[in-house]
């Protein structure tokens, strides 16, 4: 079922979560460990990221370098088809620019297809670690929109180079939103019109980066809606779990503490510390978007599901 059906037929907000696939050699019951404690809330689908391989250079015996890949994590279309044969629940894959052609996105497009899953993510994902900025795979697609397109014209019968009409594809796509702007953005106004582009290219519903302030979340929501971007938009959390998250969040994901959250935070002396104020800050998060009616509350799991079990039983 498409994530926009799943909001129309639910009087109540959904529960939801993301997992990150394992690094390579890692078997399923890695991925089971972080998914298997969440199952009790029955979340209707899952979403599975997808993490380009990162490369490093090794010095070889004659003093040449040698680009070896490192990190390779399992595509995700096999990683979906387990967890809804194991699980019986939806799979939605995310689908990036970064390494792929458009043909090898297509590719991966018709083996979701044939799988029967009917959502994807369409995201641009990360630069390489050597990179200073997002370099677009040599003929892939530079950015989330192009793939929406890409994936949009699937679900009109149109594959790449193919004069004539084939079977359409059902995709649901979904797309990234980001309450304090995306830190490539100009302001948050450019990177609002950038939303509405991809919404209008065919993204049915958006997905938000993590953030700790409600207020933030409310006024995007606000703002979106003012520019004319009808379609759901799911809040996306994730609870603080140790002390590496103080700085490292606010880094890498370009989103700021509040500072009664930020004043707790400092008080904090170990990672059960900031584990016991994370779940409690994100609870209380929680309560306040279900009580404003969001359709779904997202979370980022990072392959760890504990403390998410402990803010879903207080609110699910």
């Amino acid at each position: 079922m498409k994530v926009v059906d799943y909001i129309n037929n639910s009087k109540k907000t959904i529960f939801s979560f993301e997992i990150l696939p394992p690094l390579k050699g890692k078997g399923i019951e890695d991925i089971c460990n972080g998914i298997d404690p969440l199952m009790e809330f029955k979340p209707p689908f899952i979403n599975v990221t997808y993490h380009r391989e990162d490369y490093e250079y090794k010095k070889m015996g004659d003093g040449l370098l040698k680009k070896v890949s490192i990190k390779k994590r399992p595509g995700t279309v096999g990683i979906c088809a387990a967890l809804m044969n194991k699980y019986k629940v939806d799979a939605i894959p995310h689908i990036i620019c970064g390494g792929f052609t458009k043909e090898d996105t297509e590719s991966a497009l018709i083996d979701l297809k044939f799988l029967g899953i009917d959502n994807v993510l369409a995201l641009r994902g990360d630069p390489l670690k050597n990179e200073s900025s997002f370099v677009a795979t040599k003929g892939g697609s530079k950015y989330a929109i192009d793939l929406i397109k890409q994936i949009d014209d699937m679900n009109n019968g149109q594959y790449l180079y193919e004069e004539t009409k084939n079977s359409p594809a059902n995709f649901c796509i979904g797309t990234a939103g980001y309450p304090e702007k995306h830190f490539e953005a100009m302001n948050l106004n450019s990177d609002l019109k950038h939303l509405k582009a991809k919404v209008d290219a065919g993204a049915e519903y958006i997905v938000t980066q993590l953030f700790y302030d409600n207020q933030k979340y409310f006024e995007f929501v606000k703002k979106c809606r003012s520019i004319g971007i009808t379609v759901p938009i799911i809040p996306g959390l994730k609870p603080l779990t140790n002390l590496r998250h103080l700085s490292f969040i606010p880094k890498f994901f370009n989103t700021n503490f509040p500072e009664e959250l930020s004043n707790e935070l400092e008080k904090s002396k170990s990672n059960a510390d900031v584990l016991k104020i994370g779940t409690e800050w994100a609870i209380q998060q929680s309560k306040e978007l279900m009580d404003a009616g969001v359709p779904i509350l997202h979370f980022y799991t990072m392959g760890k599901g504990e403390a998410v079990k402990n803010i879903a039983r207080e609110i699910f």
